[in-house]
């Protein structure tokens, strides 16, 4: 059948994935540590994705904000919105917008720079000389990703408020006062909780899975550009599943910090 093809090439990567994330877990707490690596990683995969997430929030923000807005004053309730805005962000937008940002722009980047290298034999020279790739190449970007992911998600969330700020206060004619107010008192430990572990399990999803495209890439210039394609795809439908996952399963259980 023609569906058993995709089936059998999608249980292979899965098995792939699985085998290659147990290898880069177990070196990412051995020697050597190449923190030179890790900073310059930081600085490309986190600090160059700054704009692109700051912008993205801003306007994500002011979005949600008018939509919620105008349904608030329906029931006279706009002085509301800081509350609604606070628990819509922090737990779901700001995570899995700035997950999605990152993957779309670190992934593709991740996967294109160690496909590449895998198809001009650069890594093959790597094992020649007794480096091992995954330390020297994977560990640090994973490194660099896990620190850097809640940082971006900390900023995006900031600015999405502070655009929801600016609808409520110069669109809604609500009180910027009762705005803050509202997005403080919902400034819980549930909250922080939810909108701070998010982040790492997407860092983890964005190094692991960007990495093994890369190093399983084949075909050169074409499988080049099939292996970014893929790992943005995979990177994407991964974050949005885990975070239907960890909202069912784990939310609910923090009710009582919320």
């Amino acid at each position: 059948m023609p569906i058993l093809g995709p089936l059998k090439h999608f249980a292979g990567d899965v098995q792939g994935l699985t085998f290659y994330s147990g290898r880069l877990f177990v070196r990412l707490f051995s020697r050597p540590f190449y923190f030179a690596d890790m900073l310059e990683q930081m600085y490309l995969l986190g600090v160059g994705s700054l704009f692109l997430v700051v912008l993205t929030g801003v306007f994500a923000g002011q979005g949600m904000a008018l939509q919620f807005s105008i349904e608030l004053a329906d029931f006279g309730s706009k002085n509301y919105l800081g509350r609604v805005m606070a628990i819509a962000i922090i737990r779901e937008l700001g995570p899995v917008l700035a997950g999605l940002m990152v993957a779309a722009r670190v992934a593709a980047g991740i996967t294109a720079e160690l496909g590449s290298m895998k198809s001009s034999e650069q890594i093959d020279a790597l094992v020649a000389f007794g480096v091992d790739p995954i330390k020297k190449l994977a560990v640090p970007r994973f490194w660099a990703l896990f620190i850097m992911m809640p940082i971006l998600t900390i900023i995006c969330d900031f600015v999405a408020i502070a655009g929801g700020y600016i609808i409520a206060v110069y669109i809604a004619h609500s009180s910027g006062t009762a705005y803050w107010t509202n997005v403080i008192y919902k400034l819980t430990l549930g909250n922080f909780i939810i909108g701070l572990v998010k982040p790492f399990l997407f860092a983890m999803i964005i190094a692991s899975i960007s990495t093994y495209m890369g190093f399983s890439t084949a075909g050169g210039t074409k499988g080049v550009g099939r292996s970014t394609t893929d790992s943005v795809v995979a990177c994407s439908i991964t974050i949005l599943m885990i975070n239907f996952l960890f909202t069912r399963l784990v939310v609910p259980r923090l009710q009582g910090l919320m």
